[in-house]
């Protein structure tokens, strides 16, 4: 399940040798089940912090705990994937939804294949096919999670985290542009994501149980499970990880190098983007900061 809809991706690596230097009031976790890391040393005059999101979660599940709302009220800015706080955010996903040269989702399927996808979306999700003809099936399967869940009240961490920040007037930031998103959606074959959708409807129990399993990993901060989780799934999109993860995590610690030099920023994206050779954790140690994880209950 190495896609961007779950942005969901981890290993552990050993910290470097350098000393921990937490700043005081901080605790360090005695392991690394947790989703909220520090970041020190090298050349930053305050510490600033990682924390990995579940896109998308029941909203009674979503609960913070004191060393989070600490830290974020500690930072200058909070950074995400998107700017979610920028109307016109959302004004691009709207411009980007669609396919690229009038391709329309019945270029991809069989007229069997097609009704199928036309029911389960007029009664299962009770949203009418016609409004999707030109979608980006990538998109359309993001549509698919909420029915997955046991619960009907959900919301995204993302979403609660930037809640959290303009609660205490920090400043919201973007890594990533709505336009810059879309492309790489546009990279990816139109016919592999229509492969994708369909295989998701058609084994939708299946995935169920699976998204299930990934949500008490998350809810547990068992990243070593998420991570062994996402690499034996069959959601697909393997091939692209290097587009939907390595590639974004590189670009972002490339500025991440050079907004904390100049202040303390809480950083909140996808909790797959956090571990892993080429996770940011260990990106960021390599460029010779200190990076700890903290106690988040």
């Amino acid at each position: 399940m190495k896609t961007a809809v779950f942005s969901l991706y981890l290993s552990v690596l050993i910290i470097s040798g350098c000393k921990a230097q937490p700043k005081p009031g901080f605790k360090v976790s005695s392991n690394n089940n947790t989703l909220l890391w520090q970041v020190s040393g090298k050349d930053l005059k305050k510490p600033s912090f990682l924390f990995g999101t579940f896109h998308l979660l029941c909203k009674d599940d979503i609960n913070f705990g004191s060393q989070l709302k600490s830290a974020i009220q500690y930072v200058d800015s909070v950074y995400m994937e998107l700017d979610l706080d920028d109307p016109s955010t959302m004004i691009s996903g709207l411009l980007y939804l669609n396919m690229k040269n009038g391709k329309t989702l019945k270029d991809f399927y069989t007229p069997e294949e097609y009704k199928k996808i036309e029911d389960y979306f007029n009664d299962s999700l009770q949203m009418p096919m016609m409004m999707f003809q030109k979608a980006k099936p990538y998109f359309l399967m993001a549509l698919l999670y909420p029915k997955m869940m046991k619960c009907k009240t959900f919301s995204g961490v993302d979403e609660e985290v930037m809640s959290l920040a303009k609660q205490n007037n920090k400043q919201i930031a973007g890594l990533e542009t709505m336009e810059f998103q879309s492309s790489i959606f546009d990279s990816i074959p139109y016919e592999l994501q229509a492969r994708e959708l369909l295989k998701n409807i058609d084994s939708l129990d299946k995935y169920r149980n699976e998204f299930d399993t990934l949500i008490q990993a998350y809810k547990s901060q068992q990243l070593n499970a998420m991570e062994e989780l996402m690499n034996k799934s069959e959601f697909g999109m393997e091939k692209y990880e290097n587009l939907l993860v390595n590639y974004r995590n590189a670009n972002w610690v490339k500025q991440l190098t050079e907004i904390m030099k100049n202040k303390s920023v809480f950083v909140a994206v996808g909790a797959g983007h956090l571990l892993g050779e080429k996770g940011l954790i260990n990106l960021l140690r390599t460029e010779g900061y200190v990076v700890e994880p903290l106690e988040n209950k």
